[in-house]
């Protein structure tokens, strides 16, 4: 059976928010979540491309590897 209970990490010790359903000596997998700061991504900021990045003249135009299919 998999049950999961929530709890937290301070001080080198792991205390939980309920207590665990189980009264015998059971194996335990422990995953630590980090805080909301750590893994939390870089806000995109829009522009940022602007001058780095160049279409050429003929980018609308059709492909010559596509003519026989036109």
């Amino acid at each position: 059976m998999l049950t999961t209970i929530k709890g937290y990490y301070e001080e080198g010790r792991i205390v939980l928010s309920e207590d665990a359903p189980v009264y015998s000596k059971t194996d335990v997998m422990v995953t630590f979540l980090t805080g909301p700061d750590e893994n939390k991504p870089n806000k995109r900021v829009p522009g940022s491309l602007k001058g780095k990045v160049e279409l050429p003249d003929d980018f609308n135009e059709p492909l010559d590897d596509l003519k026989d299919y036109m």
